[in-house]
């Protein structure tokens, strides 16, 4: 069932990288910084999630 969380969390990251494409088009370098932070965190959790899920480590 986590494998499901894992999904959605890397789906979240895949926005977030879209977003931090767009604002640097846009030179908005505040919403930048939130957004390259919201695509590393969901980046991480959504891989860790599914290392963990493959791996059986549960």
């Amino acid at each position: 069932m986590h494998i499901v969380l894992a999904i959605l969390l890397l789906l979240v990251a895949l926005l977030a990288v879209v977003s931090v494409i767009r604002q640097l088009k846009y030179k908005n370098f505040f919403a930048l910084a939130f957004s390259a932070i919201a695509a590393v965190a969901f980046g991480f959790f959504s891989i860790a999630t599914l290392i963990t899920e493959i791996s059986g480590m549960n």
